[in-house]
């Protein structure tokens, strides 16, 4: 089982706690477990990701084994920790303004 830390107000929309559990089927990589997460929780479309070009929203992070991920491949295998379950993959909201 993967597991997924959500910000606060992507809990909200997918109505979830704080950690989420993902059966991700084959490699693990920021497509498997976004694509399977957004499969789960509908209402995640389109805000992890834009739904044309399935590429990060600005303004969200990806973080694993204290590594930013957010730059990262989108097909690029995960951490081994990641994909067995011991450290959890973070989706972090940034914060900007003045």
């Amino acid at each position: 089982m993967i597991r997924v830390i959500l910000p606060p107000h992507l809990r909200a929309l997918s109505r979830t706690g704080s950690e989420v559990m993902l059966e991700v089927e084959g490699l693990v990589t920021q497509r498997s477990v976004l694509d399977t997460l957004e499969a789960r929780y509908p209402a995640l479309c389109g805000t992890i990701r834009d739904r044309v070009t399935q590429q990060r929203r600005p303004f969200l992070r990806f973080f694993a084994c204290e590594q930013d991920l957010s730059h990262e491949s989108p097909d690029a295998p995960l951490p081994e920790a990641v994909a067995s379950g011991a450290e959890p993959l973070i989706v972090l909201g940034a914060i900007a303004g003045g």
